[in-house]
Order: structure tokens, then sequence, then C-alpha cells
């Protein structure tokens, strides 16, 4: 019997090599550090933050292009870019062509993104949309939090190059299942948009990315990062105006008239910020406080991810009788109990299985409940002429928060004087991740969610 992958398989695949490649490289960056020696570190630390700026700015651009031009032809495209960018980020003999190698990665996986979800909504019956939205929002989930774990194994194996060789096979298949599988879907009646929007929402999206980023290094009160910061707010202001008065808006202002879309991406910004700043911290206090290895803290933080593909079906599957609602408000506060744990429990004494192993599982549990969710409920809440626009702002926002969670945690971490200190430092990053998860609950209350209908 031939096997026929579903667009849910072949959008989910994809999707998840994009975000397998935004946390990948953290534990990649020592070893290519290492292969080019006479680089400047802060030269060296684009091929990190090239791809996180450029995947959040091209995101809505990208989304709206694919509303126009057309989802599957979207997704084709970004799909032959991505693999073709991890081909060259493998063979890159100096720094600089790996950062460039790197942009064109970040352009095709924002281009991949948005249509695959759309991809996604056009080919599933609406009463089986909460479970297939479920585990498309699972997949990126779970692949930037297995990153770190995957990526120590391939280094200590085969070398920092094998991270992006590992694109190849994924890409490759991806592009042939999706031009057997994918049928196209488009909005005839949609028009390109003026070119100040989006050049507006690309310089505001790099300039605050820009100061998230490379706030730790700049020093977060220095007026450079002040001065980055407040001329992307100001941009990102200008942007909003533009597109109240213009007839072709980048993103469609009625897309946040709807309580559903406007109350979850405010979900989808506290619970990202926090998820990013703890899973960061998780390794960092593996490492740092009880002097674990990279690959042993990598396997140490792997059963969260775990619990998330274990579960995240199941969820969906729930929230097709109950919505989407209930599951949200009880991960937000199953993700705050992880943090309250760690903060009652975590100490310099290792003691994995007691102090350490049931705040992954309850953070994997909140987790489960919560990104696929959320990634569903803004699904759900889209007109089908704007598919592609409304999951690139999600997935935007999403990127921000990650890229705030970073920033969190590098910036509540760093600069500890011995194991007390540290540990208190650690400490404010499970603040952050119980207030996290309760702003979670409290966003997802507005929300009107009820059992999928065919």
């Amino acid at each position: 019997m031939e096997i026929r992958p579903s667009p849910l398989v072949v959008a989910s695949l994809a999707v998840f090599a994009v975000f397998l490649d935004t946390t990948v490289l953290f534990v990649a960056f020592p070893s290519i550090a290492a292969t080019f020696p006479a680089a400047p570190t802060a030269e060296l630390s684009w091929v990190l933050n090239a791809y996180t700026i450029v995947f959040a700015a091209a995101l809505v651009p990208f989304g709206r292009l694919a509303d126009r031009w057309g989802h599957r032809a979207t997704f084709l495209a970004g799909s032959v870019a991505f693999t073709l960018a991890s081909l060259l980020c493998a063979v890159a003999p100096t720094p600089a062509l790996l950062v460039a190698a790197r942009v064109l990665q970040a352009a095709g996986g924002a281009a991949l993104v948005p249509s695959s979800l759309a991809l996604v909504m056009r080919a599933t019956p609406r009463e089986k949309l909460p479970v297939a939205l479920a585990v498309w929002g699972a997949t990126g989930a779970v692949a930037g939090a297995v990153g770190p774990t995957l990526g120590a194994a391939l280094i200590e194996a085969c070398g920092w190059r094998w991270v992006f060789v590992i694109n190849l096979p994924v890409g490759l298949v991806t592009v042939l299942l999706g031009r057997r599988r994918l049928a196209e879907s488009r909005d005839p009646d949609s028009v390109l948009p003026a070119p100040l929007g989006v050049v507006l929402l690309v310089i505001a999206a790099v300039l605050v990315t820009l100061a998230l980023v490379l706030g730790e290094s700049w020093g977060w009160a220095a007026p450079k990062t002040a001065a980055t910061l407040v001329a992307g707010l100001a941009t990102l202001a200008a942007f909003v105006i533009h597109q109240a008065r213009t007839r072709a808006p980048t993103i469609d202002p009625s897309l946040f008239a709807a309580k559903n879309f406007r109350w979850a991406n405010a979900a989808t910004l506290t619970f990202g910020a926090a998820f990013t700043a703890m899973f960061l911290a998780s390794v960092l206090f593996l490492t740092a406080v009880w002097g674990w290895s990279i690959l042993a803290a990598g396997f140490g933080v792997a059963p969260g991810p775990l619990l998330v593909a274990a579960l995240s079906p199941r969820f969906g599957r729930l929230a097709a009788r109950i919505g989407q609602r209930p599951l949200l408000v009880a991960g937000g506060l199953a993700f705050a109990l992880g943090g309250l744990w760690r903060l009652m429990m975590l100490s310099a004494e290792v003691d994995y299985a007691i102090d350490y192993l049931p705040s992954m599982l309850l953070t994997g549990t909140g987790v489960a409940l919560c990104l696929p969710q959320l990634s569903s409920v803004v699904g759900q809440a889209l007109p089908p002429n704007r598919l592609g626009v409304g999951g690139a702002v999600h997935q935007a926002l999403r990127q921000f928060a990650g890229t705030l969670g970073v920033a969190l945690a590098i910036g509540l971490t760093a600069g500890a004087s011995g194991p007390a200190d540290a540990l208190a430092r650690f400490d404010r990053v499970w603040w952050v991740m119980i207030a996290g998860g309760v702003a979670t609950a409290l966003c997802s209350l507005p929300l009107r969610t009820g059992p999928a209908r065919a």
C-alpha cells in the first residue's frame, strides 16, 4: 500500500527544521568560534543574531505575500531557499559567508512558517482543526526545545557543520512531498501591501530585535541600547499610523478586532517570553551551578520536550471537545507551578530526580497545554483570506517573545560571584516563569472557545 503523507505531516516536517535552527546554534556557537579563532566574538555573534533578526522581521511581509502569491508556491520557495542556505552554512569557509547563508536561511524559514499554517488550515476539516493545529504548534515548540540536546549530540559526534547537514534530507523530502500532496490556495482579492508599510515594519522589527539581542553585550543602560530601542518603537508607531491611513496595509488592523486573535496573541507574548527564559536558564543552571556538560544538560532537559510531543495531540483532541480556554488556563498555572517548584527546591546540591525532574514535567505539561492551543485559537480566529498574514503576525510575536526571553535569561543570571549569588540570580528567572504562567492564564480568560463543529 502506498503511504500518502497528509499536508499536516509535510507542513510540520518543514516547520520542525525551521524552529530547530532557532535554538540548535546555542550549543554550536563555541565550536564555531573554535573553527574561526581569528574572528572577533562580536562578528561571530551574528551567526546567531542574523537568523533571529531576519526571521522575525520577514515573517509578516512573507505572510502577506503568501496570501497574494499562493500558500503552496510560497511554501515550496521557502523550502528550497531554506535547504540551499543550510547547505551553504554547512560548507561556509569564512564567518562572513556563514552569516550571509544564515540570513538566506532565515528568509526561507520566514516564508515557510505562515504559509504552512495556511496550508494546514485549508486542508483540514473543521471538526479536526483543533487537533491539527495543536500538532502543528507543538512541532515548533518541540523543535525549539530539543535543539540544544540534538545539537550537543551532533557536535560531540560529527562537528558543528552537521547541525546544518541534517536539514538537507528534511528539505528534499519536504519539497518532493509538497509538490505532490499540497493544494494551492490564495486570496484572489488580496492586494500587495504598500511598500512603505513593509519597509517601516522591517526596520522596526530589526531595531527592536537588535536592542533585545545585543542589549547584554552593549549594556542595558548604555545609550546605544536605549537609542536603538527608542528608534525601533518610534518606527513601529509610524508603521501603526501608516496602516490606519493606507488602502493596502501590511497587517489588516481588522484582525485585532477579533477578541480571540487579540487575547491569544497577548498570551503568546507572555508565555513565549517565560518559556524561552525558562528553557535557556535550565541549560545554564545545569552547566553553571551543577557543573554538568552541555551534552548531559541537553539530556537533562529532554523530558520536557518529550512530554510536549506525547501530550499535545491528546490535548488537541480534548480541545476539540471542550474548547481551548480551559486548557490554556490550566497550562498557564501548571507552568507557574513548575517555576514555584524550582524556587522552593533547587539548590547547589545535585538531586535531579526530586528537585529538578518534577519541574520539567510540570513545565512540559504547561507547554503542551499552551503553545499548541494558542496557535489553534489564533488559526481559528482568522478569516480564510487572511490565513497567511494572520499566522505570520502570531509567529512574529512568538519570535519576539523568544528574543525577550533569551535577553531576560542572560540578563538575570549573568555576572554571578559565587554559588549563593548564582542561585539567587536563577531565582529571578523562576519568578519570571511564575509571572508568565499566571499572566497567560489571565489573558486566556476572555477567550471564547467551544467544541469544534463539523
